[in-house]
């Protein structure tokens, strides 16, 4: 993992650049800027909240970019307090939800909490982080004291949050416990005194219900944070697991590599503001250059780079990059590639065409044999013509699909 400049204490100025770089939403900025005053002049970091709903434990770049910039506060030298929501994961977030979502087993919970953990710190500085878990304290809440934080609010309230709403308005039932979704979350923010709450645009009103929190039991209000949503691959829709559209942060390092050097030019800057750790000046320069018309290109091969090596090794971050050059830039064969095992010492191109299959390569015969009509597939890098099927593999021999897929034959 690539080492980075710890920056501690800079003056509220300073920080202010950094914590507001890629900010969707600030509520409010005067307030933050107090906290970091005072911070600063009492040098006691500030207590950074960030709550995770253990249900969807495979973190992806969209994942990160609240994760990204709670570290880059981090560096700054203010403390994480990470709250999975183990007693509120039993209800589940009904953010978005158009009907009621199946509650989690204590199991489940537990097990998706390691799972999170294990990837949190990849990207988050361990030393200074607190992990804590809800139901410490909402399990010991009594029957009173829960009736106590529901009057807190009204169902008026509730109903302004467009999932209810829509619920409300086509007759799906809304459940009473998921109104407390929003007031559990809320009292998590009390009960860690959090100074700053971060979250995507998604999570408005759960934030701001914290806020409102913190008031009525006499605390220093949070300043909310709001994240934008990344956009996936495709550049247009929500990085999602479900719609192919996402860079994992588990992904061998030639694969991420390769994924995002395929994001849009127009996302390069989003993604250099929101899933790296660069400083506001950089990224300035990096403006201007596409300003001046370096080539897109040139510059997603840099983020690429910066991506990749926040997650990998330089030395895996090389062997990527020389990956893609070979199979993506030069039209050389890489070293790295999957071996497909023959055991017959006569097979042919044809009688290897269901393993390829198999390994996913090629949808069909068909398939592959139009590729072969077009020039698409080529052998130890020499063109496949149609009569060349027949062809008996040789130990090592490398076949080309397209323009990305490898496979070495190895008998």
């Amino acid at each position: 993992m690539k080492e980075r400049k710890i920056l501690v204490m800079l003056t509220p100025k300073e920080q202010m650049r950094i914590i507001l770089k890629g900010v969707d939403t600030i509520v409010n900025e005067d307030e933050l800027f107090e906290k970091l005053k005072k911070s600063y002049e009492q040098n006691k970091p500030l207590t950074v909240k960030l709550g995770l709903d253990p249900s969807a434990p495979d973190i992806h770049l969209g994942h990160t970019v609240v994760l990204r910039k709670i570290k880059q506060m981090q560096d700054l030298g203010h403390k994480a307090v990470i709250i999975i929501g183990d007693f509120t994961g039993k209800i589940g977030d009904p953010t978005g939800r158009s009907k009621t979502r199946v509650p989690l087993t204590d199991e489940q919970v537990k097990e998706n909490a390691k799972t999170y953990c294990e990837q949190i710190f990849k990207i988050l500085d361990k030393e200074k982080t607190e992990v804590r878990f809800n139901s410490e304290w909402l399990s010991k809440l009594t029957f009173e004291e829960v009736i106590k934080l529901a009057a807190t609010t009204t169902v008026a309230r509730m109903l302004e949050r467009d999932d209810f709403q829509n619920r409300y308005q086509n007759q799906i039932p809304i459940g009473v416990h998921e109104f407390f979704y929003p007031l559990m979350q809320a009292y998590d923010s009390v009960e860690i005194k959090a100074d700053i709450e971060l979250g995507g645009t998604d999570q408005t009103f759960n934030i701001l219900m914290g806020r409102n929190l913190q008031k009525v039991f006499g605390q220093e209000q949070q300043v909310a944070l709001f994240m934008p949503i990344l956009e996936g691959l495709d550049g247009v829709e929500k990085m999602s697991k479900s719609l192919g559209n996402y860079i994992g942060v588990n992904e061998p390092a030639h694969v991420m590599f390769k994924k995002v050097m395929e994001i849009p030019d127009s996302l390069i800057i989003r993604y250099f503001e929101l899933v790296t750790d660069e400083h506001p000046d950089e990224i300035d320069k990096v403006k201007k250059e596409l300003a001046e018309g370096v080539n897109p290109r040139d510059i997603k091969y840099r983020l690429a780079k910066i991506i990749t090596s926040l997650y990998h090794t330089s030395d895996e971050v090389e062997k990527a990059m020389a990956y893609y050059d070979a199979a993506f830039s030069r039209k050389d064969i890489p070293d790295d590639i999957p071996e497909l095992k023959i055991d017959n010492e006569n097979a042919t191109i044809s009688d290897v065409v269901p393993q390829l299959i198999e390994m996913g390569l090629v949808p069909s015969r068909s398939e592959f044999m139009r590729l072969v009509k077009q020039g698409g597939v080529r052998l130890n890098n020499e063109k496949l013509e149609p009569n060349d099927i027949n062809k008996a593999i040789s130990n090592e021999d490398v076949i080309r699909l397209g323009k990305k897929r490898f496979v070495k034959f190895i008998k």
